[in-house]
């Protein structure tokens, strides 16, 4: 996928790349030739033509979400369409800036130009995911998809509770609560940063009153550290195999989690720069419109 996305930059030789260079040079002629007698900004012609170059931009930008779901078209490739979209974003930033002469204010023109700087940093953080992500999702895949990696949890946690089955009331308690109570996704943040908020149920005695009680079993440690000081303790030759067995299975649950924890995390890196780009796209057009209303209604 990585190979991909570097052929979208390296599109037909670069030919956005040199094209997007080409119309900046042509803008920043246009600025210049303001002159000294006539100062920069979005009245005079210069002006206009910038601004008309920079909403034909955007608006161009923005019909690639439609290009990419009209696999019909005759309008290029949707690889032509993404490489277009790379570099005539980055270059509108300079476009637009010429067009307002660096003259900022509060006020609908300068809202217009900060929700498209917002568009266009959060379509360069996309570019980077895209760039980045899909590469350590393949390493960490270790050629078994997320689906398998569930089939390998459900076949695991089914191992745990047949020995379970076996083995003391404290050790059920605590096979049963670690596979009930473990914690995968979660909101947004938890998914981001592979947050893991298991918990487990544990036997506990205080003043010689048994009760039970449910602690933090963040990457499986607490049921782990659990079996581990179990096993020297057990008289049963079978008793020390069966946590021998448990052992084994918590430490690979740890691992399968760990590596599902970290797929879903790249997979939410990846989308959720989609959470600010599309909604700042639809505010932008919003607030273009209104600046160019604006601009022919009271200037």
């Amino acid at each position: 996928m990585k190979a991909m996305y570097k052929n979208i930059i390296e599109f037909n030789g670069g030919r956005y790349f040199w094209f997007a260079s080409a119309l900046l040079v042509a803008c920043i002629g246009i600025y210049i030739s303001q002159g000294a007698l006539t100062p920069p900004n979005g009245g005079t012609w210069q002006g206009y033509v910038l601004g008309s170059i920079g909403a034909f931009l955007i608006l161009l930008l923005a019909y690639l979400g439609v290009r990419k779901r009209r696999y019909s078209s005759n309008l290029g490739t949707v690889q032509g369409w993404t490489s277009a979209h790379i570099y005539l974003g980055a270059s509108l930033l300079l476009v637009a800036t010429l067009h307002c002469a660096f003259q900022f204010g509060w006020n609908v023109h300068t809202l217009a130009y900060a929700l498209m700087c917002g568009v266009i940093f959060s379509g360069f953080y996309g570019l980077f995911a895209y760039l980045r992500y899909p590469e350590k999702m393949a390493s960490n895949r270790a050629n078994q998809n997320l689906d398998g990696r569930f089939n390998e949890l459900d076949e695991l946690d089914k191992q745990g509770k047949d020995i379970a089955e076996r083995c003391d009331t404290d050790i059920q308690t605590l096979i049963a609560s670690a596979i009930a109570r473990t914690s995968l996704g979660g909101g947004l943040l938890s998914q981001l940063f592979g947050r893991d908020n298991s918990k487990l149920e544990m036997n506990a005695s205080k003043d010689n009153v048994s009760r039970v009680e449910v602690v933090d079993n963040a990457n499986q440690q607490a049921a782990i550290d659990y079996i581990a000081q179990r096993i020297p303790n057990v008289s049963k030759k079978q008793e020390a195999q069966d946590l021998q067995d448990v052992l084994y299975i918590f430490g690979r649950r740890r691992e399968v989690l760990n590596r599902m924890r970290r797929e879903i995390s790249l997979q939410a890196r990846l989308k959720v720069w989609l959470m600010f780009h599309i909604p700042l796209t639809v505010a932008l057009i919003l607030a273009l419109i209104i600046h160019i209303i604006s601009v022919f209604l009271y200037w």
